[in-house]
């Protein structure tokens, strides 16, 4: 009886029918507070309307007792139904207790309170907005319930929601949007669901402005993307598209910079949808946002480059990769070589300080390379949720060189990496030079080493593009560095095999770089940067003989398109004039007596070389001459093409003092084959001109004598037989002048100087070869012993 009176004004009849275990009964029972609760608002007695609802609640929505429990939900709908507009007072009575039976272990009670909440809301309609953040958590857990009875009442109540927040303008985003951007980590497909499709209706409501809060729910968006559900994954890449269709319709109120570092991380995903629509949104944003992006270039740089290597099952991926990175590399300008770190040129919203991890523009992907190539880019420490609050702090926008040269070194150092993005890097670095020069001459001592390794690379085009690059560094007026300049200025350097010691101006070298090696000052050189580019490239090829005998002409070749072709041959010459290696200095001038004489790129060259009317040209050919002479036999092909052939028949008459060699035969062989080719025409054109060119004539009587009788013999010989009227050879008198020399302009040549150093040079090789051979009887002696 106590009892009873404690639940008044609720009739005896009432409590037992509540607590019934049939729906009927309670059915009954809730008709009956209903018609109770009117007769209070009739009587706008509020204090007993409280009363009702605190006793369907604590007694029996809160009770332990299962039948208790669904009386009172049904209960306290009927208190609902009952306050009709009146019930907006009382939500918050009605739905916590509805909201703690969501919880409950009988799916048959999950149910209730689902249908009980359901009567609440469509009563109350706009009046539980303020409730929104409670009610969107019940449900949230409601869309994950394994009972598909429960599921579908949260459904009911879900749509009826989503129609009153669409009808209504109070709805207070900045409050819900804490709770979503929680609730949208969620692993089950159900609650992704739920979310996605809240997104979706709050996105087509024109009062809401849901895009000011992307930067808050985008990474959850795309971690939802990479769900197993084919629906869910559709869903989220609607609701994705219609974000970048509102960013497209609105760029001037994105918050670019406060995304960049998510479509980063998920830019590197491997699920391929994922990685395409995060690739699109970020060609959208560099194009639209501009150089905005730029302090974020290293980390887009290190999503985007590996992506061009793809092969055509990832053909999208590349291809809106490719765009990405042409639209980034425009943003580079000129004016960023001139742009002072602490003067601000353009200002941006700066990151958030409460994620470490992003709140620099180039934290994410910067910070931990590794150096060449040995340990992929760690980037799983940054595929945790992320959250970006919005911040009116300000930053500069600037070129971070420092950070983009460190990712395109990595890149460039990992053999692993693909032709197409080795091409792009190399691509990037030239803009770069081209673009920045000055700011990039101070990382050109730690890049210097890899491009050099680069030239070992197995595509043309990589090696084609790291010439241009290596030539542009080799020419630029910003290569020119001033005393105390030190690597060390901003660049990572790093210990490798060949260095770059930078001199202190033009034309000074280090003895630890060169051997000793001084610069001539006769030496054309183009910045303080080519003179050392031509003595490693030479070491490279020392180093690395299988580069110089499969590349090495091409590489050459192309330097001479790239660069003055004189200047190239000038200081290579003057390098392996002082080169300790005289087997590699007689292979190199080999080689570059080749290009020299069969290139149609070193036409002009040839011409300048062929008259020396000039003092530059017959400098050119005495620099030449002396390194030629690490090789006879090119000597004299140098005298030919000069048309120095009194000089070539003296150098022959030198040959019989020599080791006649097959190697030296075979270099004889090759020359005949020259002569006939149609760079010596007017050579053999002089053989019909006997009175004037004796010398000649002698030159190539001298090399038939050297040949044995073979292919080569017979073939000198042939053209000999067609000399006209041999009687004339007879050499005119010494003391006579002589027309056979037109080139009175080159009487400042010492030819007898020249010849002395030949035989000198020779000497040298010849005790070289009997060192080589006496260390090669050394050795055979230990391996017998």
């Amino acid at each position: 009886m106590n009892a009873e009176r404690d639940l008044s004004p609720l009739t005896p009849g009432v409590v037992r029918a509540l607590t019934d275990k049939l729906y009927e009964k309670r059915k009954v029972a809730a008709l009956e507070i209903e018609k109770l609760v009117r007769e209070f608002v009739a009587q706008n007695n509020t204090s007993q309307i409280k009363h009702v609802i605190q006793i369907l609640s604590q007694e029996f929505a809160l009770s332990q007792h299962p039948h208790s429990r669904k009386g009172g939900l049904i209960g306290l709908a009927a208190c609902s139904i009952a306050l009709g507009k009146d019930s907006g007072l009382y939500l918050k009575e009605l739905i916590e207790p509805v909201l703690t039976c969501f919880n409950d272990a009988d799916s048959r009670l999950r149910y209730y309170a689902c249908e009980a909440l359901y009567n609440i809301v469509k009563v109350a309609r706009g009046s539980v907005l303020p409730h929104f953040n409670v009610l969107f958590d019940g449900l949230s857990k409601l869309a994950a319930d394994p009972d598909p009875n429960v599921k579908s009442g949260s459904e009911l109540l879900d749509r009826l929601l989503k129609d009153i927040v669409t009808e209504s303008n109070q709805f207070d985003l900045v409050g819900f949007i804490p709770l979503l951007r929680e609730r949208i980590y969620s692993n089950n497909q159900y609650a992704r669901q739920f979310i996605i499709s809240w997104i979706l209706v709050l996105e087509s409501v024109p009062d809401i402005n849901l895009l000011d809060y992307l930067p808050e729910i985008l990474d959850g968006l795309f971690q939802i993307l990479g769900d197993n559900s084919k629906e869910i994954r559709k869903m989220c890449e609607v609701a994705l598209g219609e974000f970048l269709k509102e960013i497209k319709k609105n760029p001037s109120s994105v918050k670019f910079a406060e995304m960049a570092n998510i479509l980063v991380i998920h830019c590197q995903a491997a699920d391929d949808l994922i990685q395409l629509t995060a690739m699109c949104w970020m060609r959208e944003f560099i194009q639209l946002a501009g150089r905005v992006m730029l302090p974020y270039s290293s980390g887009i740089l290190t999503a985007v480059l590996p992506c061009l290597s793809y092969d055509d099952r990832k053909k999208n991926i590349k291809e809106v990769a490719n765009v990405c990175n042409q639209s980034l590399m425009k943003l580079v300008i000129p004016e960023d070589d001139e742009m002072d770190e602490a003067k601000p040129s353009m200002t941006i919203p700066a990151e958030p300080t409460s994620e470490e991890s992003l709140s620099k523009p180039e934290a994410a992907t910067t910070s931990e390379l590794p150096h060449h190539g040995k340990n992929k880019l760690d980037i799983t420490a940054l595929k945790q949720p992320l959250f970006f609050p919005c911040s009116c702090e300000r930053i500069q926008v600037t070129l971070n060189l420092d950070g983009i040269v460190q990712v395109l070194d990595y890149h460039l150092s990992d053999t692993s990496i693909g032709m197409m993005t080795r091409i792009a890097v190399l691509k990037w670095l030239y803009h770069l030079y081209i673009k920045t020069p000055r700011k990039m001459f101070r990382h050109t001592d730690s890049l210097f080493p890899i491009l050099l390794r680069t030239l070992s690379d197995e595509s043309d085009e990589v090696i084609l593009k790291d010439l241009e690059l290596l030539a542009e560094i080799a020419s630029s007026p910003a290569g020119q560095t001033e005393e105390g300049h030190s690597p060390s200025d901003g660049s990572d350097v790093r210990p490798g095999p060949v260095e770059l010691h930078v001199p202190a101006r033009a034309g000074q070298l280090s003895s630890s770089s060169t051997k000793g090696l001084e610069c001539s000052p006769s030496t054309p050189t183009m910045n303080s940067y080519f003179y050392k580019f031509m003595i490693n490239l030479l070491k490279r090829f020392s180093s690395e003989r299988k580069l110089l005998e499969a590349r090495g002409a091409f590489i050459i070749r192309q330097l001479c398109l790239l660069l003055n072709a004189e200047n190239i041959f000038h200081s290579m010459a003057d390098i392996l004039l002082r080169e300790e290696d005289l087997k590699f200095a007689s292979t190199m001038v080999h080689t570059l007596n080749t290009i020299l004489l069969t290139s149609s790129e070193l036409f002009q060259l040839r011409n300048q070389l062929k008259d020396l009317k000039t003092p530059e040209s017959r400098n050119l050919f005495c620099c030449l001459y002396r390194s030629w002479c690490h090789n006879p036999v090119t000597t004299v092909s140098l005298c030919f093409l000069t048309q120095n052939y009194k000089h070539a028949y003296d150098l022959i008459q030198k040959f019989g003092d020599l080791e006649v060699t097959v190697d030296f035969l075979t270099e004889v062989d090759k020359l005949v084959q020259l002569i006939e080719c149609p760079i010596f025409t007017y050579l053999r054109l002089q053989l019909l001109d006997v009175k004037n060119n004796p010398y000649l004539i002698k030159a190539l009587y001298g090399l038939l004598m050297l040949l044995p009788q073979s292919s080569a013999f017979q073939l000198l010989s042939h053209r000999l037989q067609c000399v006209p009227n041999p009687e004339l050879m007879q050499t005119t008198d010494n003391t006579k002048p002589s027309t056979s020399f037109k080139r009175t302009a080159a009487s400042n040549i010492d030819y007898t100087e020249l010849l002395q150093h030949f035989e000198k040079v020779q000497n040298k090789h010849l005790e070289a070869r009997h060192q080589r051979a006496g260390q090669a009887e050394q050795l055979d002696r230990r391996v017998v012993l």
